[in-house]
């Protein structure tokens, strides 16, 4: 199971910060598709900002309150729905638990999803997406592949930080595996990993590390010993010390590459 439908994005292990609150949005790509997103602000402009790719659910409540924890951290934050061409403009919210996400999600390609990234960093560099001067991809499961992935499609970002993400090819027809697209990476990554995830196994992530490494990409790989696939959960209280540990790394991560916050 790549989520918990009760799960709630664990607070960052900071002090200060004002809550933020952000609202929906409506963008649209290069090819025209329309979709939904949200987006909350950090109190000042400029600054770092961050396009959140969601798990296989699009746009969760999940990720509209993470962004909201982003931007309370000092960090502009969209979250986008990947079903903009095939279930039109919409959340989760508005969809609803009967949503069946994954024939969506079956629907969706690398391209498509690719033009939907750029479109969201589009959004966090105007005034409307905080006139963010540096920006970087977060996903969770099937978006932290995607995250990775985008450092290889031409976004200009200044970093790539995937949770759970799978690197290694699902089969021999699967060509999209971050593994694969090192070579193209353009910027530095940052990944976490579950060490008890049935799905990654530890060989997975250091060959994902060698490849990095070859490639000369710069990056830091995390697994986090017992902890499972999704535990970025404020309801996972056992894994709190990851949870915050995974927050101090993205803050650090973001800090030395996008600047002042």
């Amino acid at each position: 199971m790549c989520y918990d439908s009760k799960a709630r994005p664990p607070l960052p292990p900071i002090s200060g910060g004002a809550d933020r609150t952000g609202q929906d949005v409506e963008l649209i790509a290069a090819d025209g598709n329309r979709f939904a997103a949200y987006s909350a602000l950090a109190a000042a402009p400029g600054g770092p900002g961050i396009v959140i790719v969601p798990d296989i659910r699009g746009l969760h409540p999940f990720y509209q309150e993470l962004a909201e924890r982003f931007a309370a951290a000092g960090i502009h934050a969209t979250a986008f729905d990947y079903f903009g061409r095939t279930a039109g403009v919409g959340s989760g919210e508005a969809r609803g638990d009967d949503f069946d996400y994954m024939s969506h999600v079956e629907r969706t390609t690398p391209d498509t999803i690719a033009q939907d990234v750029a479109t969201t960093a589009t959004h966090l560099r105007s005034p409307d997406g905080g006139y963010s001067s540096a920006v970087f991809t977060v996903g969770f499961c099937f978006g932290g592949r995607n995250s990775f992935n985008q450092a290889a499609r031409g976004h200009g970002l200044a970093g790539v930080i995937g949770f759970y993400g799978r690197v290694a090819p699902r089969d021999r027809d699967d060509l999209n595996a971050p593994v694969l697209l090192v070579p193209g990476f353009e910027c530095p990554v940052l990944g976490l990993f579950g060490g008890a995830d049935q799905g990654i196994t530890r060989e997975d992530v250091e060959a994902f590390g060698q490849a990095l490494d070859a490639a000369g990409v710069a990056n830091e790989l995390v697994t986090y010993d017992g902890a499972p696939h999704s535990f970025f959960d404020r309801t996972f209280d056992q894994y709190r010390d990851a949870c915050d540990d995974a927050w101090l790394r993205i803050l650090a991560f973001i800090d030395r590459l996008g600047g002042e916050r």
